[in-house]
């Protein structure tokens, strides 16, 4: 029987103790003394928030299917045990052994947004490893940073001691070779850091060394060691169906933001969306067979119990063996109370029969992603979406019998005028009026159409990387003129408008573009109490703006300046598969209205033909 990190006195004080126990079904268990590698996975969120990651629940069960490795768990203590463990000196521990997290050879925390950076330093400051990688002796684990944010890791560089830039099924099992090898030949840290730093995919922040010029912006970034690349290239899985699944999911104890078995079914996208930095990064888009998914569809849902599936891709509409698919399941499990999801659907009709099928339609409402509100910005950030395309799709919802429209937007796109803000509150109105030109005999009671607009941010490796973002007031400003439109509209009361917070957005597109200064500030807001700021109630602006004043940064140069073509780029020394000659071009692009067509229709030269599969070789 494991003994708990926890006292039962703490568990029975603080809320959701299962939180912090393990035992969940699936749980791996191995006997730590029998392996050469403990590995520590850590999500710098609540428990609830990392066990609905996929990321995690792929790379665990990757991980633990080498016998001579152990992988384990750790998430963000909440806010009510956060004072208990340092009240009492209580090190950070993995759920699957409750031992400390500072004795394990491997630290791997997945970066997923930003607004996560100073739950890193509580991760680290918890487990009692010093915070910089300088800092760090032998004894401590070798952290490692990937995810989405690892795309630019200057702003957490002096933390981490290496970087994974890419999917963790390419190159992470040599690493941990490596890492053995080095164990054996009684190698230093190092050593190994320099062993790791030429593989691909491997970014090792002490071996690079960044200048900058008067004006701030970056003059040289150079590796000071001769093992450091000068460029690091991202490594992606090229065929997805020679490595894999998840047989056995983690099943928690306690409700999870997305307590569902997941069943991923393609990588990257063909839309070429200007402002997603998910579309360049994960290029190109490969799919998984047909049979594949059969078979781990049936076995995750036999190894659960859960009772929904979802299918996860960024535009699941694009999986070309869709069909197939979704019939599968529908005819495997019916009759056996199993749920379909089927998020990231382009409205067809296709979609509009399945979803039938699979939904309560009295229960569930429609998604629309617009994105912008008039046919010329969706033509800035290639949507690829007409105003005739949704309100056809909108209609055939209405006559299939939804009544309920979710629709989402941004606001502060390059280009975004007064137009294209109130074109948000006329299309919801023109969507309403849809409804409304049904027979009212048809219909299934009042419409209820919900507009929600995020605030944009400018995001690596992304055609937009260049554009100026708006000022926290002028996000408001926008908000509002949105807001007084729909006011105006006959419809109003079957219309609703919400929209982001500007102050955490704004702290968002700092943290995204930012540099290897912004390290000092994040470590300054964190020390005077920022932790969890991706939850509204614990986000303390004033804390961060202080911070950027004790450090003379000024936030501005990161989010309102928009940067010349030639500008160096702090995370320029990465090939993220999509060059920068293509983004200057999509750039360029958008300035000019023009759309360029999906990698199915077209290939546009991108540069993931390189990685030699998916979609760029397609029979055309």
């Amino acid at each position: 029987m494991r003994k708990l990190a926890l006292s039962d006195e703490i568990l029975l004080s603080i809320q959701q103790p299962a939180r912090y126990i393990g035992g969940e079904v699936n749980m791996v268990v191995k006997n730590p003394s029998k392996v050469d590698i403990r590995f520590a996975f850590a999500f710098p969120d609540v428990y609830e928030i990392g066990m609905s990651h996929l990321g995690i629940q792929i790379l665990y069960s990757m991980f633990n299917k080498r016998e001579d490795m152990y992988c384990e768990r750790v998430y963000s203590p909440w806010m009510d045990l956060d004072p208990i463990m340092r009240e009492k000196s209580i090190p950070l521990f993995t759920l699957e052994t409750q031992e400390p997290v500072k004795n394990f050879d491997f630290l791997g925390i997945t970066l997923q947004y930003e607004m996560c950076y100073t739950n890193v330093l509580q991760v680290l400051e918890l487990s009692q490893i010093p915070l910089h990688a300088c800092d760090r002796t032998e004894e401590y684990p070798i952290v490692i940073g990937g995810g989405p944010c690892a795309y630019n890791p200057e702003p957490l560089a002096d933390f981490f001691d290496l970087f994974y830039i890419g999917e963790g099924e390419a190159v992470y099992f040599e690493l941990m070779d490596r890492y053995k090898e080095n164990k054996r030949a009684g190698g230093t840290r190092k050593h190994f850091l320099e062993m790791a730093a030429q593989l691909p995919g491997i970014y090792v922040p002490s071996f690079y060394h960044v200048t900058y010029k008067a004006d701030g912006t970056i003059d040289t970034f150079l590796p000071n060691n001769p093992h450091a690349k000068p460029v690091v290239s991202k490594v992606i899985v090229t065929d997805l169906d020679r490595v894999p699944y998840i047989d056995k999911p983690l099943v928690p104890y306690i409700k999870v933001t997305q307590d569902r078995v997941v069943l991923e079914i393609q990588r990257g996208c063909i839309r070429g969306c200007r402002f997603c930095q998910a579309g360049d990064v994960y290029r190109p888009l490969r799919e998984h067979s047909l049979e594949y998914l059969k078979t781990y569809a049936s076995d995750m849902l036999k190894s659960t119990g859960q009772e929904e599936i979802s299918l996860s891709s960024l535009s699941s509409s694009d999986y070309s063996q869709l069909e197939g698919l979704v019939n599968f399941l529908i005819e495997e499990f019916k009759g056996k109370g199993v749920n379909i999801s089927l998020p990231s659907l382009r409205i067809d009709a296709f979609s509009l029969d399945v979803m039938s099928k699979v939904q309560d339609i009295k229960k569930s409402s429609l998604t629309f992603a617009p994105e912008a509100g008039s046919q010329r910005l969706r033509d800035v950030i290639n949507k690829g979406l007409t105003e005739e395309i949704i309100l056809k799709g909108a209609t055939d919802a209405f006559e299939a019998g939804w009544n309920r429209v979710k629709l989402y937007f941004m606001l502060g796109l390059p280009t975004e005028t007064v137009e294209d803000m109130e074109g948000i509150a006329l299309l919801s109105e023109k969507i309403a009026e849809a409804y409304y030109e049904i027979p009212k005999a048809q219909r299934n009671g009042k419409v209820q159409v919900v507009a929600s607009s995020s605030f944009f941010v400018p995001k690596p490796f992304t055609p937009f990387q260049w554009a100026a973002m708006c000022t926290q007031e002028e996000f408001i400003q926008r908000a509002n003129i949105v807001r007084g439109k729909f006011r105006e509209m006959k419809n109003f009361k079957s219309l609703k408008y919400n929209w982001h917070e500007a102050e955490l957005t704004v702290l968002e597109g700092v943290l995204a573009r930012g540099d290897r200064r912004i390290g000092a500030v994040i470590e300054e807001a964190y020390r005077n109490g920022a932790v969890y700021d991706s939850w509204s109630e614990y986000f303390k602006n004033e804390v961060w703006m202080k911070a950027f004043e004790t450090y003379g940064v000024n936030p501005g140069f990161y989010t309102t300046r928009e940067r010349s073509i030639d500008e160096v780029f702090p995370w320029d020394f990465i090939d993220a598969g999509v060059t920068k000659e293509f983004l200057q071009r999509e750039w360029k692009q958008a300035l000019g209205e023009k759309e360029t067509p999906n990698c199915r229709r077209r290939c546009s030269g991108c540069g993931a033909k390189d990685f030699g599969c998916g979609v760029c070789f397609e029979v055309k």
